[in-house]
C-alpha cells in the first residue's frame, strides 16, 4: 500500500506542479483561448495566479516533506489542500456546464482523498 501511496502522490504533483505552472506563466488571455481554461474568463488574474501558486506548492508538499524526510506529516495536509481545491472547481465547472471538466476534478479528487487517508491513517510516515 506505501508503493500505491507514492505513485498516486507522485502522480497528482506531475499533473498539479504542471496545471500550476501554467497558470503562474501564462496570462489570462492566453489561459482563457484554451479550451478546457474557459473557467478562467470569470477570475481575476490575481485569483488565476493563487491557484496556480496553491497548486505548485501542494504539488512540492505530496512529495518533498516525506522525501527528504522532514516534516513528512505535510503529505496528508498538501493532499487534503487538493482535495479541497478540486472540490472548489467541479464547483465552478459545474456552474458552467463543464461536465467533461467535473469528470476529471472527480478523479483527482478521489486520488487526493485516497493520498490523504492513507497518509493521516494507516500508512502514515
Amino acid at each position: 500500500m506505501n508503493v500505491a501511496l507514492w505513485v498516486v502522490a507522485a502522480l497528482l504533483a506531475l499533473v498539479f506542479l504542471g496545471a500550476g505552472a501554467a497558470k503562474l506563466a501564462q496570462p489570462k488571455e492566453k489561459l482563457t483561448a484554451s479550451p478546457s481554461m474557459g473557467w478562467a474568463e470569470a477570475f481575476s488574474p490575481g485569483a488565476i495566479k493563487a491557484i496556480g501558486l496553491v497548486e505548485v506548492l501542494a504539488a512540492m508538499g505530496l512529495v518533498l516533506p516525506a522525501a527528504v524526510d522532514m516534516a513528512p506529516s505535510l503529505v496528508p495536509l498538501a493532499a487534503s489542500g487538493l482535495a479541497l481545491t478540486m472540490s472548489g472547481a467541479a464547483i465552478t465547472h459545474g456552474r458552467r456546464g463543464e461536465t467533461q471538466s467535473i469528470v476529471v476534478n472527480a478523479v483527482l479528487f478521489a486520488l487526493a482523498v485516497f493520498v490523504a487517508w492513507g497518509r493521516f491513517g494507516p500508512h502514515a510516515f
